[in-house]
């Protein structure tokens, strides 16, 4: 099978490797169609999900919203590893997903909205209509190969990826010794700089997500990979809504 490599760590050669076995002529083949149609069913689960914990903190049970959010946080790190372990797994679990992760986007999302209310009202609505509009720009640009997912940008996007997993991972150590990094959060040219960096990595990575599906229908990886490349691309769309979230933040700081 063609080398496969994408900076999400759900979508990888080793995936599309295990999958490509006499299961595809059993269940069927994965289409691009069907993980689209999947990709959407997801969406409706993350919404579903985000809709009711913004109406529980909106009704004044912040508690009880709290909760879900955590669970959401958890749980759908428990199901997101089951599925990369298990692929197979991804038409039972993936829906699931989409709900854990859409009590945990509604939670942080009505708590952002409220906290910037007066100085940057509809800051949600606004970084959720940039999240649609950034994930169809890229796929415009992908399916007219205006952006083509080559090796050496795969390359160059795998490394800015895991330099940001890893630059994530060191400020959460360094946060439980007390040791903040201002920039991180505060407005500042360097904070707003990084975070428009970041988005940028975010919204690329859904070239290779692109490309990894389309490659996966094209090798005739089985059926149930539809479920799991939806997941994959959800995981990608997810970490771009936060990271524009968190941009429209800084900028309404410094209002």
């Amino acid at each position: 099978m063609e080398l496969f490599k994408s900076g999400n760590p759900t979508l990888t050669e080793k995936i599309f490797d295990r999958s490509s076995n006499n299961e595809a002529s059993l269940q069927g083949v994965m289409t691009i169609r069907g993980t689209m149609n999947k990709f959407g069913f997801l969406l409706m689960m993350v919404i579903g999900g985000a809709a009711y914990t913004w109406h529980l903190y909106a009704d004044g049970n912040q508690s009880s919203m709290m909760t879900l959010v955590l669970v959401g946080v958890f749980g759908g790190m428990i199901s997101a590893f089951a599925m990369i372990f298990k692929p197979n797994w991804a038409q039972y679990i993936a829906p699931l997903y989409g709900i854990l992760e859409g009590f945990f986007l509604g939670g942080i999302s009505a708590i952002m909205n409220d906290a910037f209310q007066k100085t940057y009202p509809g800051l949600v609505m606004q970084a959720v209509g940039l999240t649609f509009g950034v994930s169809i720009a890229m796929f415009l640009l992908y399916n007219f190969r205006i952006i083509r997912a080559t090796e050496k940008f795969k390359s160059v996007l795998i490394s800015a990826t895991m330099g940001i997993a890893i630059f994530y991972f060191i400020s959460i150590i360094l946060g439980f010794f007390h040791v903040n990094m201002p920039f991180l959060y505060d407005s500042s040219p360097l904070g707003i700089g990084l975070s428009l960096f970041i988005v940028a990595i975010a919204a690329l990575n859904l070239i290779m997500d692109f490309d990894m599906i389309e490659r996966g229908a094209e090798q005739g990886a089985p059926k149930f990979m539809e479920w799991y490349g939806a997941f994959g691309l959800l995981v990608t769309i997810v970490w771009l809504y936060i990271e524009i979230l968190k941009l429209l933040s800084r900028f309404a700081k410094r209002n």
